[in-house]
């Protein structure tokens, strides 16, 4: 071979050296520009995929955050008319729950949590038929009450009445049964035991005599009744001395003196009864009062003077 072939034969094959050198660098860049187009792609693909997610994950704490208000508002008004909230309370604290791990929920979880809200949702549906059941209730028993306090107003009105009219006949029969004392008659008994009635003098009045009769009462039941004589001189003041039988009764809740007394057992036979007192000193002239008292109440009066 000559020189000058052999010096074209270089010259190809350097030029054929070129040619794949040039090949091998384009297929270099398209694989290089093919990556870098994928990487691309992958971390768009990557980014839209957790922006998704983060809008998913918004719109979950939006809906999370809706149905705990609307939780909230029947538990209120279910418990405003007295209903069951247990159920509801429980759901809430739970969905309290998972609204604090909001920054952490995967596509799953997304999706479990919105299953879960739809099926909240059906039971908000259950409780509003259950406030509506709960409201007609609560109608009723306010309608039933206000019937038993209108009933209950009239028993006791009608009790009153009751009371009032055995009080009032009470009264009647209590001032039906009252003793009462007739002709009474007040005497000085001298010593010779002669009597004067009505006005008389010291030197006559060695003792005094009260007697009486029990009128007729066939109201007032038979047993032992306490008969007090109160003796009241011109001042008022009753005549009192423990040593003649003389002591105290009680009167419309209040404590009185009284001159003598005198216990029998009432039969209704009209029966006497007689007293006598020994005062022991002369009398002060003037009008003397003698009150008669049974059974917590005034039987009798009569009067006498000391000339």
């Amino acid at each position: 071979m000559s020189e000058g072939e052999r010096n074209n034969k270089s010259s190809i094959n350097v030029d054929k050296g070129k040619n794949i050198l040039i090949i091998v660098l384009v297929i270099l860049v398209i694989l290089s520009g093919w990556r870098l187009l994928n990487d691309h792609r992958e971390k768009s693909r990557i980014n839209e995929e957790v922006s998704h997610l983060t809008d998913e994950n918004n719109q979950l704490n939006t809906r999370l955050d809706s149905i705990t208000r609307e939780l909230d508002v029947r538990i209120n008004e279910i418990t405003s008319l007295n209903g069951d909230v247990e159920a509801l309370v429980k759901v809430r604290e739970q969905l309290e729950k998972e609204r604090k791990l909001d920054k952490n929920r995967s596509a799953n979880d997304i999706a479990r949590l919105n299953a879960q809200i739809d099926s909240y949702l059906t039971l908000l549906e259950e409780k509003d038929a259950d406030i509506v059941r709960l409201k007609a209730q609560n109608v009723q028993l306010f309608s039933e009450n206000k019937e038993l306090k209108t009933d209950k107003f009239e028993i006791e009105e009608e009790m009153a009445k009751i009371s009032k009219k055995t009080d009032d006949l009470e009264k009647k029969v209590n001032l039906a049964s009252q003793l009462k004392a007739e002709n009474i008659v007040v005497a000085a008994v001298n010593s010779r035991g002669r009597e004067r009635e009505g006005e008389f003098r010291n030197r006559q009045l060695s003792r005094l005599k009260v007697s009486f009769n029990i009128s007729d009462n066939k109201v007032a039941e038979p047993g032992m009744r306490d008969v007090f004589i109160q003796v009241l001189s011109p001042n008022g003041q009753v005549i009192f001395d423990i040593a003649k039988g003389s002591g105290t009764f009680e009167l419309n809740g209040k404590e009185h003196f009284y001159t003598l007394k005198q216990d029998f057992v009432f039969n209704n036979t009209r029966q006497q009864l007689t007293y006598f007192y020994e005062k022991g000193s002369d009398y002060v002239k003037g009008n003397y009062v003698v009150k008669i008292f049974s059974d917590g109440w005034e039987i009798g009066e009569s009067k006498f003077e000391i000339k």
